[in-house]
């Protein structure tokens, strides 16, 4: 055993004893629908700020919840949510991925905890993890446009709301409420372990625990691949934890949380071939060029995935606090003020021959404090402040960003009226940036943005409602697109930050068409997005891959169509045929006009079915090849996913229990995801069985 998986701290043990899932969304949910498993509720989009149900959102919303999210749940975030249309994955191996919206990754896309903001070193590169465990999510969010500016103007592509139970918002009913759940796959081997209960410790107070345990091996991946079945360096080790405690009042509550997560993963795909490279005079001095290390096959003790591959390494520690509360009625005029805070403490190690190389720490936090008012002239809305801090620094071999405190604050307005079959909404959101930089030669920079946008949704026919959206918002740019300097062995580049860059301003328009009632229901979504001064990493030179980079800006638009069509054929079978596809285009300038890592066409059909308390699925589509190319891009092929799914409900001893099953990659096809910097070492998942059980109580 390595020292990893060896420590069994009290808190490690104690996340063995339960696993997670469910959270109310707000305090007006009940308790839980725990008497039935499958229950849904009307879904109140919590990152909505205003709370507004799913049907009269403006923009277009994704959530997944209950049995749903169940069977789509994957070891990382973007994996989970890649197969919803609009949103892909960007694919670091099984260790690391982030959610793709639109085409837009990295900071143009926001990552919540329930409305707080997840602090780790994810958007720094895309070989970071997450620092969130998808087994513990009771709901996922995904939203874009006006109630997308609450949570930051930067948030172009969207906001990722991901919704747990760490804080009680209510009173178990029952004394004692949980689920615990266990699972396995094929491909990579995984073994998870879940749990999560919540009990009264006395007549206000709630208590929560919960906990999950992953273990997966290298990945294997479809038939004829050249390097083999197994992507090498590709497994997975993470423990998470969590304790909370919170008051809860006639009229509120107030609680906090303790999270610590422990994640081990390897890097595939790592070379130090051009580790010694640096610029010169704006081109590539790779003198060290030809000398290739050797000894990568080291060993530490006992750990089986080192023994086997002597691949990079990350160890991954978070520890973070978050304090929620919410109080209903304060005063007249006040419906309800909500906070939301975090402090996190964010350490990530790569190691290579058992050596730490480099090390990132991340120290910050975030609160939020919001109100809803009452309705003033027909206008109800939600107003609030934010700020954020975040202390980064990189030490070692690959620290090519120096030392910066970043500090933001924001505030913001967003209101809605409703009359008769129309409801509009309009939001305002105005940030400061601050970014404080330890390094000669670099200079303090601070920079302002205001966000605006205006939008309506109009249901002009009983089963018919018709959205539209226009924004404005500004994203301030990055400490690692202003300061970046040195190798960036992950992406195969040397970057280099740009102190002049402004700030991008991106003007959107939305449009979707719903039919949410009857026979066949569809939504169906049309975007445009110009972003003025778009920031790219500009390619300067290129040596046998590896690139010099340097942060630039052009305009760019990006365009695209996304949406489900679904029609009940009997009363108990539905197909559903869905697609999405996005444009991304510089306006002007040399050299290759497309933009980088533009995720392909998808088209797709799903047959559905609920027999009393089964439920199954057979599921194909097609993602089309990618030859739309950057510089120095490579064109990816197109492939064919076929998967197929089971779920049972039923109650053994009188407790709900899930039984599920999904076989994906049926015909084990081999398939590159076209927005990942690792696609050649690093192609999606070959046929892969996963089953699991999980009880709620």
């Amino acid at each position: 055993m390595s020292d990893f998986t060896c420590k069994r701290t009290p808190l490690t043990l104690a996340l063995m004893l339960a696993f997670g899932a469910p959270l109310a969304v707000h305090a007006q949910t009940t308790s839980r629908a725990a008497s039935d498993p499958d229950s849904v509720p009307t879904v109140v989009v919590s990152a909505s700020a205003l709370g507004v149900v799913h049907d009269d959102m403006i923009t277009p919303v994704t959530s997944l919840g209950g049995s749903e999210l169940v069977r789509a749940r994957e070891s990382t975030l973007g994996e989970t949510l890649a197969h919803q249309p609009g949103i892909t994955s960007s694919h670091f191996g099984a260790g690391a991925s982030r959610p793709v919206i639109r085409g837009m990754d990295g900071p143009r896309v926001k990552i919540l905890s329930d409305g707080s903001e997840i602090q780790d070193a994810s958007t720094i590169s895309p070989d970071h993890a997450v620092a969130f465990e998808p087994v513990l999510a009771e709901r996922i969010e995904v939203l874009r446009g006006p109630s997308a500016l609450a949570y930051g103007g930067g948030a172009v592509g969207g906001v990722v709301n991901i919704l747990d139970r760490k804080i009680p918002t209510v009173m178990p009913e029952k004394g004692l409420e949980g689920s615990a759940e266990v699972r396995a796959n094929s491909a990579a081997r995984e073994k998870t372990g879940a749990f999560e209960f919540t009990t009264a410790a006395g007549s206000n107070l709630a208590l929560h625990l919960e906990g999950v345990k992953r273990d997966t091996d290298d990945y294997r991946v479809g038939k004829d691949w050249s390097e083999g079945r197994h992507v090498q360096g590709s497994y997975k080790e993470t423990e998470t934890g969590t304790v909370g405690l919170s008051w809860i009042g006639k009229n509120g509550y107030i609680g906090a949380a303790f999270t610590k997560e422990r994640t081990e993963y390897g890097i595939p795909g790592h070379s130090e071939e051009f580790g010694d490279c640096h610029p010169h005079d704006g081109h590539l001095d790779c003198g060290g060029h030809g000398h290739e290390e050797e000894g990568l096959d080291h060993e530490e003790e006992g750990h089986e995935h080192e023994h086997a591959h002597g691949v990079p390494i990350v160890k991954l520690d978070s520890e973070r606090w978050d304090i929620r509360g919410e109080y209903r009625n304060p005063v007249a005029g006040i419906e309800r003020v909500r906070m939301r805070a975090s402090i996190t403490d964010y350490v990530h190690d790569e190691l290579e021959e058992n050596v730490v190389s480099t090390s990132f720490r991340s120290k910050g936090h975030d609160v939020r404090l919001e109100a809803v008012h009452a309705p003033l002239a027909g206008w109800r809305g939600v107003f609030g402040v934010q700020t954020t801090r975040r202390d980064f620094a990189a030490i070692g071999d690959e620290a090519y960003v120096p030392p910066t405190l970043t500090k933001k604050h924001a505030a913001f307005l967003t209101e809605e009226y409703k009359l008769e079959h129309w409801r509009f909404e309009a939001g305002l959101r105005h940030e400061w940036q601050d970014i404080e930089v330890d390094a000669p030669g670099l200079r303090d920079t601070d920079a302002r943005g205001t966000s605006a946008s205006v939008g309506a949704v109009w249901r002009f026919a009983p089963q018919y409602s018709l959205r539209a959206s226009l924004s404005r918002s500004h994203r301030l740019p990055t400490a690692e697109e202003l300061y970046a300097d040195g190798v960036h062995l992950a992406t195969a580049t040397y970057e280099v930050g740009n102190q002049d860059l402004d700030k991008e301003t991106s003007n959107n328009i939305d449009l979707t068409l719903r039919k949410f009632e009857g026979d066949t229901t569809f939504s169906v979504s049309a975007f445009h997005n110009r972003v003025d001064n778009y920031i790219y990493a500009h390619t300067l030179d290129n040596h046998e891959g590896f690139q010099l980079v340097e942060y630039a800006q052009r305009d760019a638009t990006f365009t695209g169509l996304e949406g489900e069509i679904r029609r009940k054929l009997t009363p108990t079978i539905s197909a559903t045929l869905f697609g999405d596809y996005v444009r991304a285009r510089f306006d002007e300038g040399a050299g290759s006009r497309n933009l980088p890592r533009i995720p392909a066409s998808r088209l797709g059909v799903k047959l559905d079915g609920d027999w009393n308390q089964w439920h199954g699925m057979v599921e194909f589509y097609r993602v089309g090849k990618q030859d739309k190319l950057a510089e120095y891009e490579t064109e990816t092929a197109g492939y064919n996913m076929l998967n197929i799914g089971a779920h049972y409900s039923t109650r053994i001893g009188g407790v709900p229990t899930q039984f599920y099953a999904r076989l994906n990659n049926l015909t084990d096809e081999l398939a590159y995801s076209h927005t990942s910097f690792i696609k050649n070492a690093a192609p999606l998942t070959g046929r892969n069985l996963t089953a699991g059980i999980r009880v709620i109580f």
